[in-house]
């Protein structure tokens, strides 16, 4: 059965973030991709020059109607910017129960533009940490979650996963892409043993959504892989290769985006 998998993000208009990037990562990936939509954006791949959040009443409303419609297989969140719309969120996914829910704790935009106000860190950590099947926090989300130093080594990121996963989520996804060198490594924490995931470094400056096209992908793969660690391999796989083959587009002037079709258009 081919799963229905839903973003719960903000909206991107450049499409290499949020839930354009989401939609196509699902599509990508063979999964029905739906969307929620929590924020509008001003943004391309050099700035965020405006957030206009969805009022909670109508994100709740959304998020009712399409779950007592459509069966939801898997939830991806993203860009909730308040802790009014995080509380939305938390509540829905608890009156409805998805299987699996995958949280991308959007805090920093890659241009380096604020998407999370600070008085909803803590919320989003209470809240949306519990529910989650998988964290996928890159290392500065990391310290800004645990109110620590931002993990500089594998040491330090199996310490903040540990101390993530104390907060509630069942799977921890400690993503090393702010790690120095040519050698990266991403740590799956699932409460009893880390799983090292290594990579090599692509160079290349079109990383805009990295972090929403693999929370998408892992969202997409849970239905459809027999274990968290095989979803996440895979996932890391197709973006690896999103990444690769992102120079073949050529979108804005900034940080451009992933190629979320590398493995479906012609070269």
């Amino acid at each position: 059965m081919i799963p229905n998998v839903v973003s719960i993000a903000g909206v991107d208009p450049s499409g290499g973030a949020g839930v354009l990037a989401d939609v196509k990562t699902f599509s990508a990936l063979g999964a029905y991709g739906c969307g929620v939509i929590a924020a509008l954006t001003a943004q391309n791949t050099r700035a965020v020059t405006g957030i206009h959040e969805v009022p909670p009443e109508f994100l709740r409303l959304q998020l009712d109607t399409l779950f007592d419609d459509v069966r939801i297989d898997a939830v991806k969140i993203g860009m909730l910017a308040s802790s009014a719309l995080i509380h939305t969120v938390a509540d829905a996914l608890r009156r409805h129960r998805p299987r699996f829910v995958v949280l991308d704790p959007v805090m920093v935009a890659k241009s380096g533009d604020r998407l999370l106000r600070d008085e909803a860190v803590a919320a989003l950590r209470t809240q949306l940490l519990p529910l989650a099947t998988v964290l996928t926090p890159n290392l500065p989300e990391a310290g800004d979650l645990l109110g620590a130093p931002v993990p500089d080594s594998p040491e330090a990121m199996r310490h903040a996963a540990r101390a993530l996963r104390e907060h509630g989520p069942a799977n921890v996804l400690m993503k090393g892409g702010h790690l120095t060198g040519e050698r990266l490594v991403d740590i799956l924490f699932d409460g009893t043993r880390f799983v090292e995931m290594p990579a090599e470094r692509v160079h290349t400056k079109n990383t805009h959504g990295t972090g929403c096209t693999l929370s998408s992908a892992i969202a997409a793969l849970l239905p459809q892989r027999d274990s968290v660690e095989s979803a996440v391999r895979d996932a890391r796989a197709y973006v690896l290769d999103a990444i690769r083959a992102s120079d073949r587009l050529h979108v804005g002037g900034g940080h451009g985006p992933l190629h979320h079709f590398h493995n479906l258009w012609r070269a």
